[in-house]
């Protein structure tokens, strides 16, 4: 299994914030999948399980990447908020998908930067 390279902070340096640690993992995951099609392979990735676990504070990142990028996170929006704002009919189409999401983001927050969510829920 792929290692994710950890960033060594100085002593003396501010620790990596959720952003950097996010975009760093975002970027090992990316590099490792972009060219899988199987999204089992994508979201069972280690970088990708590791953003998944850094929970609710992660999710405007997510869904700002989402936006600007298109990545998929779909499978980590939902697993941290155990929402599915997606369709039935939709599922499977990467566009509608993403606006699904994009909508829920709106939604929930002011924007996708102020997204909040309940820390005591737990997905069925």
């Amino acid at each position: 299994m792929a290692s994710i390279p950890v960033k060594q902070t100085p002593v003396g340096q501010p620790a990596e914030s959720l952003e950097e640690k996010f975009q760093r993992l975002a970027a090992v995951w990316h590099r490792a999948v972009a060219h899988h099609s199987s999204s089992r392979i994508r979201d069972n990735h280690p970088a990708y399980r590791e953003i998944t676990a850094l929970g609710q504070e992660v999710v405007p990142l997510l869904l700002r990447d989402l936006e600007r990028e298109r990545r998929h996170w779909f499978t980590a929006l939902a697993a941290i908020t155990c929402a599915n704002p997606v369709a039935d009919e939709d599922a499977g189409d990467i566009a509608k998908m993403t606006a699904a999401w994009l909508r829920w983001g709106r939604e929930k927050g002011s924007g996708i930067a102020n997204i909040s969510l309940d820390t005591q829920r737990t997905c069925d």
